[in-house]
């Protein structure tokens, strides 16, 4: 059970920062993961931090054990070098029940707390675990004396967690969003795939029977839809960003840019780059499209207060589209921010 509404936004420990009563908003079309065990990635933050919207220091799968330590100092390291301008700085520690948690955690709050935008905690399973690092982080910003609140990233990688999703994103005002983690999800479920992310070439549709003796056409579906849709529905309603997570095969740059497309329709802020190709196919795919944006400016200039009926190039434009435009123009002006070519191509 969540906090009672009066108690809500109270810090949870004494000297802890209030917590955000509306999320700071900014672009997060793509959240690029760096292993800061290696040195010569390290060395290359600088650089990937002005190409990305969100950074984030990985600590968890994909790690080796015995880097698990080089990690966290590493990532550790690179921020306190790093002039991230406005790119965001995530870290995504070890799960709950590991023996690296507690001093992820610890250390990483104490030591660049003040300038952590967001922790990312893998295989979230209910609202339980939220409130546990809910109450952790207060207790350390008030420690260290930091001003601003550290918002917390729920990793949705276990079939309890998508059972539980509504909990989870109304567990504390702290909730930045969730992101989908298909692999962890693909064993907590039995799922028959080794795939991480992405369609399966055995999981589609066939075509009815016919006269002819033709092959029947068989059509691939997406196995994430389901449990996509569900985090983005649950998120919306908290006002919480909803992301697609790793898409595994980075050769596949049409399969990866399909997943991420998908994802962006149903309503994703955007989705996570494992390598630098995919950084700019997050940027293509979640930066909304020139042609849609200046016919949604259309609809708001002839429907400023967005009542009525109107006709716009043959098409009916009501409260509804009027609606659908809004959030095509407000998301384009986030990514202006960030993009002076689209800025300029967007005409904001």
């Amino acid at each position: 059970m969540s906090r009672p509404p009066i108690d809500f936004y109270k810090p949870l420990a004494i000297g802890a920062p209030e917590p955000f009563r509306t999320l700071p908003v900014s672009p997060e079309r793509m959240i690029h993961f760096l292993p800061a065990h290696v040195e010569k990635i390290r060395a290359k933050a600088p650089d990937i931090a002005q190409k990305v919207d969100v950074l984030c220091g990985n600590l968890e799968d994909a790690i080796p054990i015995e880097s698990k330590l080089d990690a966290r100092r590493g990532f550790i390291e690179v921020v306190n070098k790093l002039e991230p301008g406005d790119t965001a700085l995530w870290v995504r520690v070890n799960a709950l029940n590991s023996p690296w948690f507690l001093d992820d955690v610890t250390e990483i709050v104490g030591a660049i707390g003040g300038r952590l935008d967001v922790i990312m905690i893998p295989k979230v399973e209910g609202p339980w675990d939220i409130h546990f690092v809910d109450q952790f982080l207060a207790q350390l910003e008030a420690r260290h004396d930091i001003g601003k609140p550290i918002l917390i990233h729920a990793l949705l990688e276990t079939a309890q967690g998508v059972n539980n999703v509504e909990a989870i994103a109304a567990a504390s005002p702290r909730m930045h969003g969730m992101s989908l983690g298909p692999a962890d999800l693909a064993a907590s479920r039995r799922m028959k795939t080794t795939r991480v992310g992405g369609g399966h070439p055995g999981y589609g549709v066939l075509a009815d029977p016919s006269d002819s003796a033709g092959e029947r056409g068989f059509y691939q579906q997406d196995l994430w839809h389901y449990t996509l849709g569900k985090m983005v529905d649950a998120c919306s309603a908290h006002g919480l960003g909803a992301f697609y997570g790793p898409f595994g095969d980075i050769r596949d740059e049409a399969g990866c840019e399909a997943q991420f497309r998908n994802a962006f329709l149903m309503g994703c802020s955007g989705a996570w780059s494992l390598a630098p190709n995919q950084i700019a196919i997050a940027k293509r795919v979640f930066s909304p499209d020139v042609d849609e944006v200046l016919f949604a400016k259309r609809i708001l200039e002839l429907m400023p207060d967005g009542a009525g009926v109107a006709m716009l190039d043959g098409k009916m434009q009501d409260d509804a589209t009027w609606k659908q435009a809004s959030v095509m123009v407000d998301l384009a002006r986030l990514v202006a921010k960030k993009d002076p070519d689209l800025a300029e191509a967007y005409g904001l």
